[in-house]
């Protein structure tokens, strides 16, 4: 074969520098929910308590006399506290 050599094939530009990238991964918070969440995840979990410890204020704690309110104090206590550490 005169003429006509044989290529070996090399890999195009961008195939090459979509190997070399590494893509960066930001490490997880490590906090004591056993979940992977975002801060919005942990106010979705902060509301949904808020309002479980409420329904449990209302039916059990306040015929015996003590304010919702106080309900709503540790319902805001937990979730600050959960949102930041969670």
């Amino acid at each position: 074969m005169t003429g006509m050599e044989t290529r070996t094939p090399t890999p195009l530009a961008a195939a090459s520098l979509e190997e070399a990238e590494t893509s960066v991964v930001p490490e997880g918070r490590s906090g004591f929910l056993p979940i992977e969440t975002n801060w919005f995840d942990r106010l979705f979990i902060s509301v949904v308590l808020w309002v479980a410890l409420c329904l449990f204020w209302f039916r059990f704690i306040e015929p015996l006399g003590l304010s919702i309110w106080i309900a709503n104090a540790i319902g805001v206590a937990l979730a600050v506290i959960l949102i930041r550490k969670g």
